[in-house]
């Protein structure tokens, strides 16, 4: 059984993930290298989770158990050799990552899972230089972000590891409120971002060639398909439609559709013009510096909201 967790990274992801893992009961240990990372994750888990408290997904006492349930460390170590499950959130350098988890095979115990929040890199190459005992125990449990309020994660179930062992993680995962998704071929992007991204390939085009303004593709996105899909998966709305529909609909649009193999030239000029988002000031949108927090503290309410609403379907 999984008891103590240890989490390499307290950066956007791997301070969610502790926090998460904190927040249902287990003790995290954080091993950061960067001490200015290190120094202010505390800080921020302790605004989400007051966040979280004034939107009543949880309480005080919730915010002072899971404070109590996290210590930070810089000595690798002395952060993992107690750990029953490692998972690394570290930036997406191969190199980096297997060197990682060639220190945690020296410190960790035999039994310890060993995990990686990648989407892009492969398990097999990541692992290849590790014990044949340890890859045996080693796999891909992919968060989204914010990790401590997207309730998805995808765990993989590539061959390496026995069902008993992926189990165990897939309790652990649910015990922490997530919604497990099985993926069983090491591929890009795993199952949930190759679905965006198709998804995204479409919209972007859709501004490229002015169909529609940004904010009316988002309108159709937020109260068209995505407004079933938070309730629905694609498949079910398939079924419900009826599948020789989407047959004749998908000869009929998919010839006429974006099926380009790189990233759209619009995002390219977004880019090189430095407009990257809210992160800059601006993107496809606008977004005043003095507005900024209010406007993230306003699409988290909208996750928390949609979180709340969707115990009652799952």
């Amino acid at each position: 059984m999984i008891k103590n967790i240890t989490v390499i990274g307290a950066g956007t992801m791997g301070h969610g993930i502790a926090e998460t893992f904190a927040l249902h009961g287990y003790k995290v240990n954080i091993y950061e290298v960067n001490e200015e990372v290190r120094h202010s994750a505390p800080k921020i888990i302790r605004e989400e989770l007051s966040f979280m408290a004034e939107n009543e997904l949880i309480n005080d006492e919730d915010i002072k158990r899971t404070l109590e349930n996290i210590d930070f460390f810089d000595d690798l170590k002395q952060a993992s050799k107690n750990a029953d499950y490692v998972i690394e959130a570290t930036p997406e350098i191969l190199e980096l990552k297997r060197k990682i988890f060639a220190e945690l095979d020296m410190y960790c115990k035999k039994e310890t899972i060993f995990a990686s929040n990648t989407s892009s890199l492969a398990l097999n190459e990541m692992i290849e230089f590790l014990p044949e005992e340890r890859q045996k125990r080693s796999m891909v449990c992919h968060w989204y972000n914010p990790a401590h309020l997207m309730p998805i994660a995808e765990l993989s179930l590539f061959g390496n590891m026995d069902e008993e062992t992926f189990c165990e993680v897939k309790d652990l995962y649910e015990n922490a409120g997530k919604q497990v998704v099985r993926v069983l071929k090491d591929v890009p992007g795993l199952v949930a971002n190759r679905i965006q991204q198709g998804v995204a390939r479409e919209v972007f085009s859709l501004i490229e060639k002015g169909i529609a303004l940004p904010g009316d593709i988002d309108k159709a996105l937020k109260f068209g398909p995505a407004f079933r899909y938070a309730t629905t998966g694609q498949l079910e709305v398939a079924d419900m439609g009826g599948l020789d529909i989407w047959a004749t609909v998908g000869d009929n649009l998919l010839k006429v559709m974006d099926n380009s193999q790189k990233a759209s030239p619009i995002l390219w000029e977004k880019v090189k013009e430095g407009k990257l988002g809210i992160k800059t000031g601006e993107g496809f949108f606008s977004y005043p510096e003095e507005k900024i927090q209010d406007i993230k503290n306003e699409f988290n309410k909208r996750l928390i909201t949609q979180l709340k609403a969707s115990k009652k379907y799952i």
